[in-house]
């Protein structure tokens, strides 16, 4: 069966996710005997087979392809007409998840206008020549929620925060057999939206994100990244990266600081200090190893020492996935199906407010609601008091 396609969609796709017409082939021939050539897409007609095959690599519905509008190649459209290079090479899975939520901003920015609210940026665009030491103080008094020592609490908290402020935070959940895993942790969009990926195995991972990312919002500078804690100390970062992570080291670290800057030495005489990293870690969210990392780039620690403590605290990582890993093949094999459903990302209030008040003015209806918030409609009620 053939229909009619509006070939300007693909090609905008493309161009979108600086994809070639080659990759693209290769990507859709994917499990056929005869591999399928451009002749067989760029048609003004094209199997639905095809199509669907097209689709399978963006996502965007059938409807997509086949509307006669032609779609717009703006800065304002997407950030990867915006930037040319981000911090980390962006895998297909990435850039599905980018323009994901650069789409749903957009429509949500619509929303909002036409509810008459206001979203505009409250807090002032920084510098990276000011102290992220100094601007972290300054903002904690703002934007630091009270302390949980339940990171994924806190996280949760943190978020709350921010919506205060007119930062929105979303999450997204990747399933462990995801086939397209994106190879990113976080990333920040204009004017007021961050993005973190659902940190499975550590909460106190997905926070230094959020803080990183927050640093983007502060200087106003979109960034789409893996981030690596062992990067505190690489001397080859870009002054906005190094400036993001500072920023995020001392908004976590607090007062705490000063037992860091305290710390002597770090050697096997005094156990490397695990006993203050410890706790500063439980009353920080910052990871033991980022602790370790920020020692070894104020040189209070050797390179071979924290070498031999990353190694430990990788191999520690590497037996959790293992026996995860494990587990899930045991219970397949057993029939057992994985207790508990994905897990649903976390809704930002800012979100939530946004979407009820949209509703009330009757700008969108109950399905809207529904399928924006995630939810049941037999949850809707929880939501619309």
């Amino acid at each position: 069966m053939k229909i009619e396609q509006n070939i300007s969609r693909l090609k905008y796709l493309l161009t979108l996710y600086k994809m070639t017409v080659e990759e693209l082939l290769t990507f859709i021939s994917e499990g056929l005997k005869t591999p399928l050539t451009k002749d067989d897409i760029f048609g003004n007609e094209i199997n639905l087979s095809h199509l669907k095959r097209i689709d399978k690599v963006f996502n965007k519905g059938l409807h997509y392809y086949l509307d006669p509008k032609s779609p717009d190649v703006s800065q304002d459209a997407s950030i990867f007409f915006r930037k040319n290079k981000f911090g980390t090479d962006l895998n297909i899975g990435a850039k599905k998840i980018v323009n994901q939520f650069e789409e749903f901003k957009i429509s949500l920015s619509a929303i909002a206008k036409l509810s008459e609210l206001n979203m505009e940026r409250t807090i002032p665009i920084f510098s990276i020549k000011q102290e992220p030491k100094k601007v972290a103080q300054d903002l904690r008094e703002e934007l630091y929620p009270d302390f949980n020592s339940i990171p994924k609490e806190f996280l949760r908290a943190l978020i709350g925060k921010l919506a205060e402020n007119n930062i929105l935070v979303f999450e997204f959940v990747e399933t462990w057999n995801k086939k397209e895993k994106a190879n990113i942790d976080g990333f920040f969009l204009n004017p007021s939206v961050i993005v973190l990926k659902r940190q499975q195995t550590s909460f106190r991972r997905e926070i230094f994100t959020l803080i990183h990312e927050l640093g983007h919002f502060l200087i106003n500078e979109e960034e789409i990244e893996q981030l690596d804690v062992l990067s505190l100390a690489n001397s080859k970062l870009s002054a906005i990266e190094r400036w993001c992570n500072d920023f995020a080291y001392y908004f976590l670290v607090g007062d705490f600081d000063k037992a860091i800057i305290s710390i002597d030495k770090a050697d096997g005489n005094n156990d490397y200090h695990f006993d203050i990293i410890e706790k500063v870690s439980e009353k920080t969210h910052l990871s033991e190893i980022a602790l370790f990392t920020k020692l070894l780039f104020e040189n209070k620690i050797s390179q071979s020492n924290y070498n031999l403590i990353k190694t430990d605290k990788d191999e520690e990582y590497r037996q959790r996935q293992e026996e995860e890993k494990k587990k899930r093949e045991l219970d397949k094999l057993q029939g057992i199906k994985t207790s508990g459903s994905t897990p649903k990302p976390m809704n930002s209030p800012l979100l939530v407010s946004t979407i009820q008040t949209a509703f009330y003015e009757g700008v969108i209806n109950e399905y809207d609601v529904c399928k924006t918030l995630n939810i049941s409609p037999d949850k809707l009620e929880t939501f619309l008091q």
